[in-house]
């Protein structure tokens, strides 16, 4: 369906939101739930509900507060968490599959230190001020700055660190201070370590938008000195005179083994299988109850309403792994499945990454700039919510998620996202609430990512659209990839009322 039917088509959908019974916030599913087929939508939005949500999110919890306060990859909480979603889905007679690979992992152990011991001493503070490098070496560290071949009259000329050359005359056990540009934040650091330095400073180049404190990755183990970044001003201020630092920081680098959770339908056609997936893990800073335990939480709530339906495509849910070190667990798998020639049977990817935003605005993936199929998907969600008279906008998340694969691979996608790190905009307060001028989610990759940290109005709302999106899907994709199912999913008549409530329906 093009986007020029969305108008046309939202006089009749209407009419499926006033008809489809669908639960209000904080209204628990009626008891009927428990024995019932949730074989239409009108059904299943009455028996999914956010407190179901929030029971699951509640478990991530107290996973994480038994665990060191984290949910990482690589670490007892993650297996924790593994576990438990294989309890509750094999309890709900999926057929489940746990996934395991290796990836590189990451944690800083201590909190950094990075401070300007003369002249002038200054204490910095981290993430405001500096951001250790995702990979860094470890090391405690008192010495002179020395800059490397900056560009600051010329910051888009920028080569700093990239040659061996440049570090000609470096005095070992100086902390070298280089300039983003031209080559890998690894490359700068190799160089430097063996150029003898103690310890590497890397600023933002200096062109817009690279201004800012930088946030960097070495991209794999293998550093023996703390790196780490920070904005163009901060290092214009430290190469402007002699300059003695300190710089602690205390890291883990290594290989580990984690894994995905896959849950699956017993039946359904196994050559055109409807994937929705939300990453599992959270980073090592804290427990990640909204990134991602909300897109987690949902699937699982959804998954156990939907037990009793028997979907003409197979379904399949996934959780991943090692999704906050670079969407490895994702990756890892689509790779191994195109090779196999298995990811042919994927009939498209729904994903949902961070839906209970606290500063929320309703995001639906941009389907213009993925493959094929993937603007239908879009076209799902956009006349849902204009359904429910509620206001939503298009993103475009790129390589932020685990969507990212499969759509590398021609897979159709689509998903639902409440913001992460991004400022509100004034007309977006003004359209969602809120509060413009402050993050989506200010506790974003942060310690503070608790159970406390959820907008409960969005995360009912963006369960009630997954749980829409994945039912349609696993009966009809036609509308996507042209493999016809049952009529009365077809995607043009999800927008009249579904009157048959029998096994068929």
């Amino acid at each position: 369906m093009g986007r020029s039917k969305r108008l046309s088509l939202l006089a009749t959908f209407v009419l499926v939101a006033a008809l489809s019974g669908v639960t209000p916030v904080d209204a628990a599913a009626p008891a009927v739930c428990e024995n019932r087929t949730n074989n239409s939508v009108a059904k299943l939005l009455e028996c999914v509900t956010v407190e179901g949500v929030r029971e699951h999110q509640e478990a991530f919890q107290a996973i994480a507060d038994a665990n060191g306060g984290t949910r990482a990859s690589g670490t007892p909480g993650y297996d924790a968490s593994v576990d438990y979603v294989v309890e509750k889905m094999t309890a709900a007679g999926y057929d489940v599959t746990v996934d395991l690979f290796e990836f590189d992992f990451f944690e800083v152990t201590e909190p950094p230190v990075f401070e300007r011991t003369s002249p002038s001493p200054t204490v910095y503070v981290d993430q405001q001020d500096f951001d250790v490098m995702t990979f860094s070496g470890s090391g405690d560290v008192n010495a002179a700055v020395e800059a490397v071949d900056l560009s600051i009259g010329d910051p888009a000329g920028s080569s700093s660190g990239c040659e061996v050359g440049d570090f000609a005359g470096f005095t070992a056990g100086n902390v070298a201070l280089m300039q983003r540009g031209a080559c890998s934040f690894a490359i700068k650091a190799q160089n430097a370590e063996a150029a003898g330095a103690s310890g590497a400073v890397i600023f933002n180049q200096g062109t817009p938008p690279s201004l800012g404190l930088l946030f960097g990755t070495l991209g794999a183990p293998g550093s023996n000195i703390p790196v780490i970044g920070i904005s163009f001003d901060l290092g214009v201020e430290l190469s402007s005179e002699p300059t003695e630092v300190h710089l602690d920081v205390q890291t883990i680098s290594e290989a580990r083994e984690t894994a995905n959770v896959f849950a699956e339908t017993p039946g359904g056609k196994a050559d055109n299988i409807v994937m929705a997936g939300a990453h599992l893990d959270s980073v090592t800073e804290g427990p990640g109850i909204q990134d991602n335990g909300s897109g987690s939480g949902a699937l699982l709530e959804i998954a156990e309403q939907m037990q009793k339906v028997k979907p003409t495509n197979k379904l399949r849910f996934a959780w991943w792994g090692a999704e906050e070190f670079g969407l490895v667990g994702s990756i890892d798998w689509v790779v191994r499945q195109a090779d196999s020639g298995a990811l042919n049977d994927v009939a498209l990817y729904l994903n949902f990454d961070m839906i209970g935003s606290p500063n929320f605005v309703r995001f639906v993936y941009d389907g213009s700039t993925q493959p094929p199929g993937s603007d239908v998907i879009e076209d799902l969600f956009g006349v849902f919510w204009d359904s429910k008279g509620l206001p939503h906008e298009l993103v475009e998340v790129g390589g932020r998620s685990d969507h990212f694969a499969f759509a590398a691979f021609g897979v159709p996608i689509g998903g639902l996202f409440t913001g992460a790190e991004v400022i509100k905009t004034p007309d977006q307060a003004a359209l969602y609430g809120g509060v413009a001028g402050e993050q989506f989610d200010p506790c974003y990759h942060l310690a503070c990512d608790t159970f406390e940290n959820v907008s409960l109005d969005v995360l009912d709302q963006m369960t009630d659209a997954t749980a829409f999106a994945i039912l349609t899907y696993s009966m009809n994709t036609e509308s996507v990839n042209g493999v016809s199912g049952k009529g009365n999913f077809k995607q043009q008549n999800q927008l009249k009322p579904l009157e048959k409530t029998g096994p068929d329906a």
